[in-house]
Order: structure tokens, then sequence, then C-alpha cells
């Protein structure tokens, strides 16, 4: 009896143990979402103040300087209507008239531009990278931003597009990467499946088919300048920047598929885990793929064909980004979103300050950055595979 006893309270007591260490388990997966939700609201809200104070700091630099204070006070009139006065700037009402033109018409719509392609750019390296499931992979990978170059040169050199008015350029840049991307993508499920490795090897053949294109248009040209104006384009600007209808384009593209892809962060988190998972997750590989694709087809042809190539960015913030929120694409998206937005914002600030008054193609600055940060990478990778 006694023995039959000590079986009941052992079995009872290991009972105990299991169940207490499940609970235990449990509550750190729950604290563990919870800290992880906490650090991405933080970070949320640290760029966007980052972001913000980017801005103003933005609209003052340039030929014309204006303090901060300043830049702050115009702003604040054209968002909010509140009164302009000079305060404790010690300038004239003449001098904070003049300012004011330069920052609401010129500066304002370029930095909005800047923060909007960045922040495009990044969203789109983000779902590249879980499309192809390559950690290298970035909007150049679909051929798209060559595609674009191929109808922003046609539109300079030949004056193709010339129908659609102040809007030839952007609307033949749009055009020509939406073209590529039907290629690319024709190319790619000509096989009959749509796989990582296949959408790579097309987007990367068409991608030098059509640099081959643009190069060979460069050099038939008989006009210096309209060459020097292509090549400009082509390493990226945000002079083309204005309070205009392609601006409020830019907005609505980043913003529409930025949220899209926020609801559909599960099912890109499944997809990044293999195509084996993602079908056990009920999340069909292939079809995820084409809806992604034309996404960020859609996000790329938009950005590009107001600012031109610009590269790095969305290879280098994703890594950013993961680093600092995990790989919950939800979280993911918006703090890479941000980053984007303020690393090309202080880029087109070096752009138009470091050889002033001349200004830089700002996809040299961006290659600046981003080059070095690409070398670590592939280093670490390097190490990680040795290990």
């Amino acid at each position: 009896m006694t023995i039959l006893g000590n079986r009941r309270d052992d079995n009872t007591g290991t009972a105990v143990t299991g169940a207490t260490s499940a609970g235990t388990t449990a509550r750190a997966d729950v604290l563990g979402v919870h800290a992880a939700h906490r650090r991405t609201g933080l970070w949320l809200l640290s760029l966007t103040a980052a972001l913000l104070v980017t801005l103003v700091f933005s609209v003052g630099f340039g030929p014309v300087g204006v303090s901060p204070a300043d830049s702050a006070r115009i702003l604040a009139h054209h968002l909010f209507g509140t009164a302009l006065d000079l305060g404790d700037t010690g300038g004239t009402p003449t001098d904070l008239a003049r300012h004011d033109a330069v920052i609401w018409t010129i500066r304002a719509p370029r930095a909005v531009l800047g923060a909007l392609v960045g922040a495009g750019l990044a969203v789109a390296g983000v779902i590249l990278q879980a499309t192809v499931r390559n950690v290298l992979a970035d909007p150049y990978v679909l051929g798209v931003n060559s595609g674009a170059s191929v109808g922003a040169a046609a539109a300079i050199l030949t004056g193709v597009g010339a129908g659609f008015g102040d809007y030839a350029l952007q609307t033949s840049a749009f055009l020509g990467a939406t073209v590529a991307s039907f290629v690319v993508f024709g190319v790619a499920r000509s096989g009959g499946r749509l796989t990582p490795n296949r959408l790579i090897m097309a987007g990367v053949a068409v991608g030098y088919a059509l640099s081959a294109l643009t190069s060979f248009m460069i050099f038939a040209s008989d006009s210096a300048e309209s060459s020097r104006s292509v090549m400009f384009w082509l390493l990226g600007s945000l002079g083309l920047a204005s309070w205009s209808g392609p601006l409020v384009a830019v907005a609505v593209v980043v913003l529409v598929v930025t949220a899209v892809l926020l609801v559909l962060g599960p099912r890109l988190d499944a997809l990044t885990a293999g195509d084996e998972t993602a079908l056990t997750l009920g999340v069909h590989p292939e079809r995820m793929r084409i809806l992604l694709l034309i996404l960020s087809c859609l996000l790329v042809g938009t950005v590009v064909a107001m600012a031109g190539s610009i590269g790095f960015v969305g290879l280098v913030v994703p890594h950013l980004a993961r680093r600092m929120v995990g790989g919950a694409h939800r979280a993911v998206l918006p703090v890479a979103a941000l980053l984007g937005a303020i690393l090309l914002c202080w880029a087109d600030i070096g752009s138009r300050t470091l050889l002033a008054p001349q200004e830089i193609p700002i996809g040299i600055i961006t290659a600046l950055v981003g080059a070095p940060f690409l070398l670590i990478l592939v280093r670490r990778m390097h190490q990680g595979a040795d290990q």
C-alpha cells in the first residue's frame, strides 16, 4: 500500500512539475512577444521623431541657409496655419518672406519626395529579399531600374512621350519599368513555375540587356547636354520634386503598398521560412511571389520614375531594420520605411552641400554609404559559413 501511495504521489508530482514547466514556457513566450512589441514601438517612435527633425533640417540646407527655428516656423505656418513671425531670430520680414518661398516651393517638396523614395526603396528591398529568399536582393534584381532608365533615356534623348507634356520623363520612365517587369515575369514564368532562382536570373539578364540599350542610346546621341542629363538621372536626383500630381502619386503608391504588405506580414514570414513551411501554413508560394512581384514592381517603378536609379537603399536598410526589431515583417516593414526615408533625406543633404553650389547625384552618396556595409555583410556571411 505504501509503494502504491508513493507511486501516486510521484506521478502526481511529475504531472504537476510538467504542467508548471509548460506554464513557465508559455509565460516566457508571452513576455517575449510583449517585449518585442515594446521594442518595435520604441523604435517606431524614435525613428518618427528623427524623421521629423531630419525634414526640418533638410529644408534649411542649401545655397540660402535657413536656421532650423525659421524652417520650423515656415513649415508650421503652411501645415497648421500658425502665424509667420520673426520671433528672436534677428532677421527681417523680407528675409523671412524670401526664405518662405525657397523652403515651401522648392525644398519642402524635395524633402518629402526624398522621404517617400527612401521609404519605397527600403520596403521594396524587404519584400524582394522575402520573395527570392536572398539577403543580397534589392530592387535592381528585377531589372525594374534598368527598364525605367531606358524609358527616361528615350524621353530625354529622342523626345519619346512628349505628348505627356511636363510629365513626359516620369511617364516614360514608369512605362519602361512596367514593360521590364512584364518581360522579367514572362521569362521567369516560361518554365511553368516562378521560383526564386529563376526570378533572380531573369531579372539580372533583362537588367543587363536594358542597361546596354540605355548605354547605346547615350553614345548614339548627338547632344552632349542631353547625354549628361541622362547620366545625371541614372545616378538619381530629386530635382523634379514639386507640389504636383507626380508627388501625390508617389505618396499614394508608397503608403498603399506598404499598408497592403503590413496586412500580408504573416504570409511574408511564412514565405521566408521556405516553400514547404509556407504550404503547411496555408500560403501558396508561387501565387504569393506573383503578388509580391506585382507590388514591388509598382513600388519601384513609381519611385524610380520620379527620382532616377538610386542604389543600395533597398539592400542596406532591410538588414538594419532586422537587427533592430527581428525578422517579423509587420515590425520590419514600418521600421525599414522610416530608416529609408531618413537615410535618403540625409543623402540628399549631402548631395546638395558637399560641392555646393554644384549638386552631386544622390546615387553616389548612397553608394558611398552602402558599399562598405555590403562588404561588411559579405564578410560576416563568410565567417558564419566557416563556423
